[in-house]
């Protein structure tokens, strides 16, 4: 045998036993990075899923509890009967109605059982009540359960047969003053639109589901199963997510991840992940729980699909035609052209599982590991953008909802949250300057009668009168507002007993003459109190409502002002 054959030989087997070695590296480090890429993508994704759905669900979630603490449906709710309120409470439910995304709304009495209803058609004006609740009846068993259980607010995904409707409901319950359960508000989401721009994004390779706290299935894009109604069925009848999977160890992996994040509690923003399989392929679960709404949101990433292994297979090519030129030649190129840019792929994920965005300078070699980087990092800068516009969404969608509760929406004066919340920033204030402020309490005299006579909008239009005057009345740095019903209270701030006595005497003033403008004669009764640093907020009321109550002893229309030694000063009439 010849000096060439052997070196050609050598050369083969070298060659054979080489590139056998480098396909099986390969085959591992591959799979290695896949893997790896995909429990920092299943954990983004989640996120992103999570924080979509708690956008659209965030505004209708605080309109249906704003709506839950309206007087008039509270009212009406422990006085069904009364005409006059339901005709409030049903004006209050319309405006409502205008406001929800469906443009939808309900109500349940639990007094009476009754049951409202009216859509985004308006279908139902001036008809809205559609049935009565019955204990007794399987379809109606959520609303008596979830009144059983107290719970504030709940979600649930349930047919109405009597409507003939399938919604995402919003389930908010009413208390009144006494905290005692007197029905249950809400609104409901059409269930096709919310799983087409929640759940089913259309995005090959990427599964999106949520799970209750139970682990029943409520938004999946095969609605076949999803567990409808699972607040009235018992524990073994429910759809629960370890369907989707064959093996028994991959549900007992997921039911597995569920009771490890319910340990964590309400820790927002924990991820867990393992390695499932659907369908006979190999799919990357990540779970995270979301406390504001009690669900688990489940992501199911097919990294077959995501990134499949044929992505990487020029990388062999390379391999090889490297391994011929000079072994030294391949270790320089795998280094600069594979594991630099994988490093600093890791990273920046690390870096954006973490939290942070700034990014290092990634490597972006001319293949499919510098498209991933470049793809990886035209995804982080949009990830960016839209965590940041969601921060913002959120704050601002606060501050509105903030100022929605200290406003009265008839008058847009403070409302009573409002007033309250100026009187403890005044006590606060006086405490610490040793100073005063005033405060003014008025109703309107014989409002009552002006509703009887004259309807419950003609009352409404003089309350917003009295609004108008009362600002005109005092100084623009003063806090007028309503208390409730016809009562108004103003603070006044910096205010002496002179002060006091003369813009009461204005207002009561104003609000006659002007009324009297108007066709409606309208005369109100003040009292007021000059506060003093020692002074809380029972006394300072107490005292305010006194003087108020004198002054209608004393035959109405006329100012009342206490004082801290129990006296009474009429200041005018």
């Amino acid at each position: 045998m010849s000096l060439k054959t052997r070196i050609l030989g050598l050369a083969a087997g070298l060659i054979i036993v080489t590139s056998v070695t480098s396909w099986l590296a390969y085959r591992e480090l591959s799979e290695d990075i896949i893997e790896r890429w995909g429990q920092q993508v299943a954990e983004i994704q989640v996120r992103y899923d999570s924080a979509r759905l708690l956008q659209s669900l965030e505004r209708e979630i605080g309109l249906a509890k704003q709506m839950a603490q309206s007087s008039a449906l509270i009212n009406w709710a422990q006085a069904p009967e009364d005409q006059a309120l339901k005709s409030d409470a049903i004006r209050q439910m319309e405006s409502f109605r205008s406001n929800f995304r469906d443009n939808s709304y309900f109500v349940a009495l639990r007094k009476n059982g009754h049951y409202y209803y009216n859509n985004a058609a308006n279908e139902f004006a001036g008809d809205q009540f559609r049935y009565v609740l019955d204990p007794d009846k399987p379809d109606d068993a959520w609303f008596f359960q979830l009144i059983e259980e107290g719970r504030d607010f709940h979600l649930n995904v349930n047919p109405d047969v009597e409507l003939g409707v399938t919604k995402l409901w919003i389930d908010v319950l009413m208390r009144g003053p006494d905290n005692q359960i007197v029905g249950m508000v809400g609104t409901g989401l059409n269930l096709d639109d919310f799983l087409q721009d929640i759940v089913d994004i259309g995005q090959d390779g990427i599964t999106t589901l949520f799970v209750d706290y139970n682990g029943a299935i409520q938004l999946y894009r095969d609605q076949n199963f999803i567990d409808f109604a699972s607040i009235i069925k018992p524990e073994g009848q429910k759809n629960t997510v370890d369907l989707l999977f064959d093996e028994p160890e991959d549900k007992q992996q997921i039911l597995g991840m569920l009771q490890l994040l319910k340990k964590k509690g309400d820790q927002v923003g924990d991820v867990e992940s393992g390695f499932v399989t659907v369908d006979g392929n190999k799919h990357l679960a990540g779970v995270a729980f979301l406390p504001a709404i009690g669900w688990f949101e489940i992501t199911l990433l097919d990294l077959n699909t995501l990134l499949p292994k044929s992505y990487l297979w020029p990388l062999v090519g390379v391999f090889l035609v490297s391994l011929l030129v000079a072994l030294v030649l391949f270790h320089l190129i795998i280094q600069s052209r594979i594991l630099k840019p994988i490093v600093t792929l890791e990273h920046a994920v690390e870096k954006v599982r973490d939290g942070s965005f700034e990014l290092p300078r990634l490597d972006k070699p001319d293949n499919e590991i510098g498209r991933l980087a470049d793809h990886f990092e035209k995804m982080s800068h949009g990830l960016r953008h839209s965590t940041r516009e969601l921060e913002n969404k959120v704050a601002q969608r606060t501050d509105d909802l903030n100022r929605l509760a200290r406003i009265d929406p008839l008058t847009g004066l403070k409302n009573r949250r409002g007033l309250d919340e100026v009187l403890d920033e005044e006590i606060q204030r006086a405490k610490r300057q040793g100073t005063g402020f005033g405060i003014i309490w008025l109703d309107i005299d014989h409002f009552k009668t002006v509703n009887d006579q004259l309807g419950h909008q003609a009352g409404d239009q003089i309350l917003c009168r009295v609004a108008l005057w009362l600002k005109a009345g005092v100084r623009p740095y003063d806090h007028p507002g309503r208390w409730g019903g016809d009562e108004f209270v103003v603070l006044l701030s910096p205010c002496d007993q002179q002060t006091l006595e003369q813009i009461a005497g204005r207002i009561r003033q104003l609000v006659e003459q002007e009324s009297g403008k108007t066709g409606h004669n309208v005369t109100v009764s003040v009292g007021g109190y000059l506060c003093s640093a020692e002074d809380n907020s029972n006394t300072i009321l107490r005292q305010a409502d006194r003087a108020l109550y004198q002054a209608k002893n004393q035959g109405r229309n006329r100012v009342c002002i206490a004082t801290a030694q129990n006296g009474l000063v009429t200041a005018g009439s």
